[in-house]
């Protein structure tokens, strides 16, 4: 009981909390801002402890309405960070940077994303499936059983320990950051982590090309082809920055999709991509 009554100070019940809610992270998935609705609702607890002034706390859910996406069984462990930073920031808002709490985020989002694809997604996942099916082909009824725990076990105790470990670290490199003045070199890095991270996500994830071709001089020369000598990936990243532009003009995310379904459809049936 002594532990919870501390003003202001993040407790192991209240990461616990955090841990319960990860698991709610994809039940709001929206195409805009991905697992964001999740993460917030995720750190809920931690934010009204930390912020009893309503103007605060309404600034703290903003900073978390941010794009977020990474595989779910390592998002705990984000979240504990966010919430050693949030701590940080409730104790000393006037020399802490704000941004550097979504920095952070989009900065370990990705390369988190890729360690936890690999491991969940194309190791516990594939053995437990293939332990489970081989039971589950005789008419054992532990296939299914079995392949449930195999992949869960991990899973869960990514989770739970995540939240502790990502709290409790990122508390204590958050003093040490502190301490040495590194605060503003730490954002910087992490802003620039964080776009190369977008960059490489709009590179991979939008496949978008044209098969226009053009004779000049006699020949056939493709205009993909063209466009990937000057810089690959060009039309996606064209894509993109033209909808950033749409969303800074304050046009809205359903008439910005809208559009490029029926775009997608024109073009598709005129052979322009």
């Amino acid at each position: 009981m002594e532990e919870q009554n501390k003003p202001g100070e993040i407790t192991k019940k209240d990461l616990r909390k955090v841990f319960w809610r990860s698991f709610t992270l994809q039940g709001s998935f929206t195409y805009e801002r991905m697992q964001a609705l999740g993460y917030l609702y995720s750190l809920i607890p931690l934010l009204i402890k930390l912020y009893p002034n309503s103007k605060e706390r309404s600034e703290a859910y903003q900073r978390h309405l941010a794009f977020f996406n990474t595989t779910p069984a390592v998002s705990s462990f984000i979240m504990g960070i966010s919430g050693a930073m949030e701590q940080k920031n409730a104790k000393d808002k006037e020399n802490f940077d704000k941004t550097t709490i979504n920095n952070i985020k989009v900065a370990l989002m990705g390369p988190l994303a890729g360690i936890g694809d690999s491991f969940f997604w194309g190791t516990f996942r594939v053995i437990a499936a293939g332990i489970g099916i081989s039971l589950a082909s005789d008419g054992n009824l532990l296939g299914p059983i079995l392949f449930l725990v195999l992949y869960n076990v991990p899973h869960f105790l990514a989770r739970y320990y995540g939240t502790f470990v990502g709290f409790n670290k990122g508390t204590d490199l958050l003093d040490k950051i502190q301490e040495k003045g590194q605060f503003e070199k730490i954002s910087l890095s992490a802003s620039v982590l964080g776009l190369i991270v977008i960059g490489a996500m709009t590179g991979t994830l939008i496949d978008l090309s044209t098969p226009l071709s053009f004779s000049m001089q006699g020949s056939e020369v493709n205009l993909q082809d063209t466009l990937d000598e000057i810089m690959p990936k060009m039309i996606p990243l064209g894509l993109t920055l033209f909808i950033l532009y749409l969303l800074k003009k304050s046009v809205k995310v359903n008439y910005i999709m809208l559009g490029i379904i029926v775009i997608g459809i024109v073009s598709s049936v005129l052979g322009i991509f």
